[in-house]
């Protein structure tokens, strides 16, 4: 007998209760089942993908069989072949979603250039695809990091494209596509389209399109990508919301509304839902320009916050500022997940909000209320002229940072003497009081930088174990505003190795971020430099702490040998019910799987290039799946790639 439970078994879970390690057909059913039975769900008891928990129940791989794992089969978009040159600014990003049986049981996901396509989940064979045909006059890294799907109840009166996939494009078009065919929504705005309000007024340089839209009670809601450091008066931040059928405006919130001289404070992160409460959770990101505030003073609104929203209507419900009148571009950078809670009077609906800083917050995700206790402490004040910084910042007291947030010349770090005394040297030259000290005309330290910390790839929430799984750059970084110097960029970081300059128009300065490097070309602090980090909510500790990434071939030359340093790293994790965590992330092309109670590399994969992107797991046929995309990254000058691998134990 054989059965299919791969329409409950996505990546993204939400069940609150864990399953335990199990090893057949049954496990599937029974996961299927618990969550039918708990998890908030869409048409068919798909779970809800919006909670951001990158968790799946399944367990049929598990640590005692995850090093058996093959590529089951391979599949390649065409972008490399059909245009090389465009794929050197693009960075593989995408996690694909599996359909419910009722929209076609396929694997959907977007390439960089928001190319839709739909596979055959056992074969990676394609179904369909949709090419928007966007407008690629663009020098920022092409990027879409996946898709949303959504079904029209069974009683609506249109009977028309009932099984949904919603893409934004860079070039901010919002489509409706049918999922059983990959053809635009004839009833959906113009055509299936949806022109968005920066449409034909920006070009993608200046606003453009990340992750993919949120949807869920009839309601799809948009954030932005928009320019970050090059304007003072940047395009605005603002959140829409649209009718899922017809594409109709239901409703818009501006992050900085009634401040003036200022933009941005978009959301770029993916955007997390309650369903059932009606709550959308917006990760806002700092208002214009990133490193100099004295236009736009006070708090800055709702910029660098967790800002919630009424869903149906776009009310504002509550809001936490994670960082007061932001001069460091800390954008929150990762989607809010959301959790069930343990209380002492039962469970309380909790949201975990993950920073750049690399701190955790925990919140009542009903009123925003602090569940591990927050405290306002002192920090450094400005000696730009006329910038008023704010006199405190927000800490958790649980957990502890997720990583170093402070770097004295007696910390420097080198492979001799020689270059450990010019490191020592040059941290003992920069502007630097610790976290939150504001750039300034001498070179200041940002540790961490505008890379995190945290970034975009958020965290892995294994419930039954209350573990969140976080990976964490720990990169040192130097940042100067140098006055009237012209430059001109519009990248979002520096390249690997390279200063970058941008010169912040309407602004006396110019500014300069580069890593803090020895000059072997090595950062300045000790490794790892990147890291998986395990936190235990429950006890508000960290549980454990491991390198993440070799640095073997980050040199000039590479190395026969893991150098287990830590690298760089984009994208997230996944955690399975069997406590297995996947990722790539890494800039040496590996995918690993880690032990989850301890941070054991139990498996790994060399790629052809990096994998940048959030992995997800899968039951097809009664055979589980990891899939991960392998797109490489410019940031890092690192190969470009146009992979998806599906791995699985050997039939």
């Amino acid at each position: 007998m054989r059965i299919d439970c791969s329409k409950y078994c996505l990546a993204r879970r939400s069940d609150p209760e864990a399953m335990t390690e199990a090893q057949s057909i049954l496990t599937a059913v029974l996961c299927s089942l618990t969550l039918l039975s708990t998890a908030p769900a869409q048409a068919g008891g798909m779970p809800d993908p919006s909670l951001g928990q990158h968790y799946s129940p399944l367990a049929l791989i598990n640590p005692d069989n995850v090093g058996q794992l093959v590529p089951a089969w391979i599949h390649q978009s065409g972008d490399l072949a059909s245009n090389p040159e465009a794929m050197s600014n693009s960075a593989g990003q995408s996690t694909p979603l599996l359909l419910p049986e009722a929209a076609g049981e396929s694997l959907v996901y977007c390439t960089p250039f928001n190319r839709v396509i739909a596979l055959d989940p056992g074969t990676g064979a394609v179904r369909w695809e949709f090419d928007p045909q966007i407008n690629r006059d663009n020098s920022r890294p092409f990027r879409c990091r996946g898709v949303s799907y959504w079904a029209t109840p069974d009683n609506h009166q249109d009977k028309t494209c009932r099984q949904r996939i919603f893409t934004l494009t860079a070039d901010r078009r919002l489509i409706a596509l049918d999922a059983l065919d990959g053809k635009p929504c004839p009833g959906f705005g113009r055509n299936g389209e949806v022109a968005l309000a920066e449409h034909g007024r920006y070009k993608p340089d200046e606003v453009a399109s990340s992750s993919p839209p949120a949807v869920a009670n009839g309601v799809v809601v948009v954030g932005s990508s928009i320019i970050d450091f090059a304007l003072a008066k940047a395009p605005r931040g603002i959140v829409a919301a649209f009718d899922a059928i017809s594409g109709e405006p239901r409703w818009q919130f501006d992050p900085l509304e009634g401040i003036a001289n200022t933009g941005g404070a978009n959301v770029w992160a993916p955007i997390a839902i309650d369903a059932a409460r009606d709550l959308v959770f917006l990760p806002t990101s700092a208002p214009s320009p990133d490193y100099y505030g004295v236009l736009r003073p006070g708090s800055n609104g709702n910029a660098n916050a967790v800002v919630a929203l009424q869903l149906s209507t776009g009310k504002h419900v509550w809001s936490f500022q994670h960082s007061h009148h932001d001069l460091w571009d800390f954008d929150t950078p990762a989607q809010p997940i959301l959790f069930d809670w343990p209380g002492t009077n039962g469970t309380i609906p909790a949201l975990v909000q993950l920073t750049k800083q690399g701190l955790v917050f925990v919140l009542d995700r009903r009123n925003g209320k602090p569940l591990l206790g927050i405290e306002e402490r002192p920090v450094p004040s400005s000696t730009i002229p006329g910038e008023t910084t704010s006199p405190t910042q927000p800490f958790p007291l649980k957990p502890p940072p997720l990583m170093p947030v402070s770097l004295r010349p007696e910390d420097a770090w080198g492979l001799t003497f020689w270059d450990r005394q010019k490191c020592h040297d040059k941290i003992a030259a920069l502007n630097n009081q610790g976290l939150f000290t504001p750039p300034s005309e001498q070179a200041t330290l940002m540790f961490p930088g505008s890379l995190g910390g945290a970034n975009w790839g958020g965290g892995a929430y294994l419930p039954a174990k209350q573990l969140l799984m976080v990976n964490v750059n720990a990169v040192p970084f130097t940042g100067q505003l140098i006055r009237n110097v012209e430059a001109s960029g519009t990248r979002d970081h520096p390249t690997a190795g390279q200063t970058m300059h941008v010169r912040m128009q309407g602004t006396p300065y110019t500014v300069a971020i580069g890593a803090l490097m020895s000059p072997l070309g090595i950062p300045c602090s000790s490794p790892p430099w990147g890291r998986l980090v395990a936190v235990d909510l429950a006890r508000g500790e960290i549980a454990w702490s491991v390198a993440l990434g070799s640095v073997h071939e980050m040199g000039p030359v590479s190395a026969p040998f893991r150098i287990n340093w830590g690298t760089p790293n984009l994208g997230g994790g996944l955690a399975t019910a069997s406590g297995i965590l996947f990722i790539g992330a890494t800039m040496d092309r590996l995918f690993r799987a880690f032990d989850a109670g301890d941070g054991r590399e139990l498996w790994s994969y060399q790629l052809p290039v990096d994998a940048t992107a959030t992995p997800m797991t899968y039951v097809y046929r009664g055979r589980q799946y990891v899939l991960v995309n392998a797109g490489g990254h410019v940031m890092f000058n690192r190969a470009a790639g146009d992979y998806l691998y599906a791995f699985a134990l050997p039939e």
